[in-house]
């Protein structure tokens, strides 16, 4: 099996007698995008500032590469980007100014790598404007860039669509799956926008109050291995609930009947429906959404 890109060894993080977080462990893969998600204050961010070396830990380690960050740190961290918080730049100087600045503070960083991650992140016509001029969207997108120049294999971004309007929100989605499609680059997002969460990672790992409280695959999330649920719209909701209810147990909603079945199931009883003289305008499967997912788990009405 391929070695991860990163590990979390049992990380903890004590204060004062208080545990902040509480012995984590979880790997991310390489090429993938690992969501870290979580409800405010859960402990994303100090999570995320030990892996970076910005916070010590009480106990456990932190493996990039296989490289620890507590007992080789210039070893583990040559192979992380990241964004914590807000990205800061010269606001009076280009971003092309403001990258190159950055590229002196590595070595082997030519201006050749410099425009490779400028039209990876798509700022090949405004590059040279000062960042003063720049929207929030594209000051984003320019922090990505100044966190891949010197080619991580790992890229670590704390909340990064904050304040992005929607459609920066897209573009930063489809630049980050691009990265690790193409670039076999791991990323690790944590956030508390559910819906993009679902759009973008391939796993999602769910921390409450300094605990993790699972791991698991979109797919696996969303689906969580139960049988579908298909709502049947129809003309007469309580006669369709008689007809189904002969082999399952049926829910009367909005816009007609819900009931849990298999595909084929759900096609027998369309059919049993029309039958029984109910008059079917359609069926479709419904899946609980992330959202649904995540308070199911947490046990919490607090989605951030």
């Amino acid at each position: 099996m391929e070695t991860p890109t990163a590990q979390l060894l049992g990380v903890t993080k004590r204060i004062g007698g208080k545990t902040l977080i509480d012995r984590l462990s979880f790997e991310i893969r390489k090429g993938e995008i690992f969501g870290f998600l979580g409800p405010n204050g859960a402990g994303k961010t100090t999570t995320i500032r030990m892996m970076v070396g910005l916070m010590g830990m009480t106990e456990g380690d932190v493996l990039i590469e296989g490289k620890s960050v507590s007992k080789d740190y210039e070893g583990a961290i040559r192979h992380v980007g990241a964004i914590v918080e807000n990205p800061e730049f010269y606001k009076y100087l280009s971003g092309y100014r403001n990258l190159v600045h950055y590229a002196r503070m590595v070595p082997g960083v030519t201006r050749k790598r410099i425009l490779e991650v400028v039209k990876l992140v798509g700022l090949e016509n405004r590059i040279h404007d000062k960042v003063k001029r720049y929207s929030l969207g594209m000051r984003q997108r320019l922090g990505v860039a100044q966190a891949l120049l010197h080619k991580p294999s790992l890229l670590i971004l704390d909340e990064p669509t904050n304040g992005l309007d929607p459609a920066g929100i897209r573009e930063l989605r489809d630049y980050l799956r691009k990265l690790a499609r193409e670039g076999g680059i791991s990323v690790l997002v944590s956030s508390h926008l559910l819906s993009e969460m679902e759009l973008m990672c391939d796993r999602i790992g769910v921390l409450q109050n300094g605990r993790l409280v699972d791991v698991r695959s979109m797919q696996e999330l969303v689906a969580g291995g139960e049988a579908s649920r298909f709502v049947f719209e129809v003309d007469d909701p309580f006669k369709a609930k008689e007809v189904i209810s002969v082999a399952r147990e049926a829910e009367i909603v909005a816009d007609g009947i819900e009931v849990a079945a298999e595909r084929e199931e759900a096609a027998e009883f369309a059919a049993a429906l029309i039958r029984a003289g109910v008059r079917l305008y359609g069926f479709r499967r419904v899946t609980k959404s992330l959202e649904d997912k995540f308070l199911e788990m947490t046990g919490s009405d607090r989605i951030a």
